[in-house]
């Protein structure tokens, strides 16, 4: 790989590291912590949050009523979202081990936590979840996708790519057939940390 890529990727790396420790350190002033994936909130906060909370009456009475009348369309998507689940799943479940790509993790990518917001009423936490939901499985059939692509077909697009995922990045430059040639087989066994 390049060497000014690979000190721009090292600085990505970096600054990720960074991110995360200021998001510890969020967590921190806002007086909760993660423990083996629960969430825990000081009593204090729990309290606060509870006070803050819009009570189910007055949130359908604040809500306008053009959002209602939409709903039922932006939750018709459960259903092909519940079917790309289920298809990717099974995709991933009996192609992967021929290939020797490993599993992606439904949970690293598909999490419920918000419920746990004691600010958020039933509608919020439902709201929530079914966000949760949507993006998540995307995430998590973006990443099926991106190994996918890692085994079959590692090269870079000659246009630039909007978003692309994370394995894009060490991927071939497009035209640059030796280079495929010579990293191909490594790229095929190589599915540790995204970069």
């Amino acid at each position: 790989m390049d060497k000014n890529i690979s000190n721009l990727l090292e600085r990505i790396r970096s600054l990720e590291t960074e991110l995360e420790n200021e998001l510890a350190k969020k967590r921190e002033d806002l007086r909760f912590s993660i423990e083996n994936r629960k969430i825990r909130f000081e009593r204090e906060i729990l309290a606060e949050h509870r006070k803050l909370k819009t009570s189910l009456l007055a949130y359908l009475a604040q809500s306008e009523i053009k959002h209602i009348l939409v709903a039922p369309v932006i939750y018709s998507l459960i259903l092909p979202f519940l079917l790309l689940d289920l298809f990717v799943s099974l995709y991933q479940l009996i192609c992967f081990p021929v290939y020797g790509i490993p599993r992606v993790k439904r949970r690293d990518y598909i999490v419920f936590d918000r419920h746990h917001l004691a600010y958020l009423n039933l509608i919020e936490k439902f709201n929530c979840a079914y966000c949760s939901y949507g993006n998540g499985l995307i995430a998590y059939v973006r990443e099926i996708a991106g190994r996918t692509e890692q085994y079959w077909c590692p090269i870079k697009h000659a246009s630039r790519l909007l978003g692309a995922h994370s394995r894009y990045r060490r991927f071939v430059d497009f035209g640059d057939a030796a280079g495929y040639q010579g990293i191909l087989e490594k790229l095929r066994r190589d599915y540790g940390e995204k970069e």
